[in-house]
């Protein structure tokens, strides 16, 4: 089998890896968002696309691939919702933008169409592979793909994966496999214990709101708006958050497949705590100041979030939780550089913190499961080029047979 890297490879986003034998399966097919949308390569046409989770940078170009052709896509049925969700709201940003658009809704419905929904630990039979999805413990669907071949070889492609429990979600699925393809993300670092990081996150917020002040959380739609306004309502916070954007949206779809996640009771009562935004008139209540604000997007590239960075009181604070890819207005406050916002540079003076409440495996997360996993061969993908070359150099310093493709490249496998 060849496996080729349209995508992801050397690189954080649009994620796309090609397996070529006696089907042609596709793993995701994303886009990358930083200044500019950038696309995977062409894929041609696949059997079957295998999509691990809902996220734009794995599921973003899907439907490019249902143009006038129409492959099976395979995943959990939180995937497909949430993944309809995040394409209808790119599809209608690239309208109003006018940026060109590679696909549309008459593609996205041929998608949904195709998509076949599976459940985790339930085989599929598919040609001469049985494919199985596990738990991958990243947000609400997210799976790792299992495949088996007629001689018993096995692969696993992880896509985004944690191994230690959050809030929501349990951790990832132990599976051992022949071939492991993992994400590489934060292979070169480990993430900070969650119960410090909490004390610090409740105490941080409680400051901001006790003086009056708001605490700005930008979030992404889907899975760190579920978690943050979980850890609220734990923390007896819920009732004085406000919620904006699409994350109202994607947290109703999780809430329909409550066995998903790890505690569906304290997502509905943090529901039921937190204030909705529907209005201007809810967006002036919310910036009253003693509040905190969840709103998309968690990169600061557009929503909600941008009419409230700069009508913040003088003693609120942005609070930044996740990833924020080179290039975007995310990435640029926290490097000191002025945002973009309506096509104006705009220096933001309000401070912040970067709490790490990332849902992707850490450096002991991924040695630990490849140790435990034991695979024979290990493609490093999903990180930028120096962190997937250092986990494979690692790696092959263990025994390992290791690689950390780019894109483009194109390896040759027994399976």
């Amino acid at each position: 089998m060849n496996i080729r890297f349209l995508g992801g490879a050397g690189e954080v986003g649009r994620a796309g890896i090609l397996l070529e034998g006696s089907k042609r399966l596709l793993f995701d097919y994303g886009i990358k968002l930083d200044h500019k949308t950038e696309y995977p390569l062409p894929a041609g046409k696949v059997d079957a696309v295998l999509l691990s989770h809902a996220h734009l940078d794995h599921s973003g170009y899907v439907p490019f691939l249902y143009n006038n052709r129409f492959p099976v896509a395979i995943g959990t049925a939180p995937t497909r919702d949430l993944s309809e969700l995040l394409i209808e709201d790119s599809i209608k940003i690239n309208r109003i933008q006018r940026t060109g658009q590679h696909f549309f809704r008459r593609e996205l419905k041929s998608f949904l169409n195709n998509y076949i929904p599976r459940k985790f630990s339930e085989p599929m039979d598919f040609g001469e592979y049985t494919i199985t999805l596990r738990d991958a413990g990243h947000i609400s669907g997210s799976a790792l793909t299992h495949i088996e071949n007629k001689a018993g070889r096995t692969l696993v492609y992880t896509g985004d994966f944690k191994l230690s429990p959050q809030l929501l979600q349990h951790g990832a699925d132990l599976v051992e496999s022949d071939i492991l393809i993992t994400e590489s993300t934060y292979a070169v670092k480990d993430h900070p214990d969650r119960e410090d990081l909490l004390k610090k996150f409740t105490s941080d917020i409680k400051e901001v709101i006790g003086a009056g002040g708001i605490a700005l959380l930008p979030v992404f739609a889907v899975g760190r708006a579920q978690e943050m306004i979980a850890v609220l309502e734990k923390e007896g916070l819920a009732d004085a958050a406000f919620i904006d954007g699409m994350a109202r949206a994607a947290t109703e779809i999780v809430m329909r497949y409550p066995h998903e996640i790890d505690d569906s009771g304290l997502l509905g009562r943090a529901m039921g705590s937190v204030g909705w935004i529907d209005n201007n008139d809810d967006r002036k209540k919310a910036l009253r100041g003693g509040s905190i604000i969840v709103t998309t997007a968690g990169m600061l590239t557009g929503g909600p979030v941008l009419n409230y960075i700069t009508r913040l009181n003088r003693n609120s604070k942005i609070f930044i939780t996740g990833y924020q890819v080179e290039g975007t207005n995310g990435r640029n406050l926290i490097d000191n550089k002025p945002l973009t916002i309506d096509g104006k540079h705009v220096r933001i003076h309000t401070p912040f913190d970067f709490y790490d409440f990332s849902a992707h495996a850490g450096k002991s997360d991924l040695y630990e499961y490849i140790r435990k996993t034991k695979p024979e061969t290990i493609i490093c993908v999903h990180g930028d080029k120096e962190n997937s070359k250092n986990l494979a150099d690692s790696l092959r310093m263990e025994g390992f047979e290791a690689h950390s493709p780019q894109v483009g490249d194109k390896i040759e496998v027994d399976f």
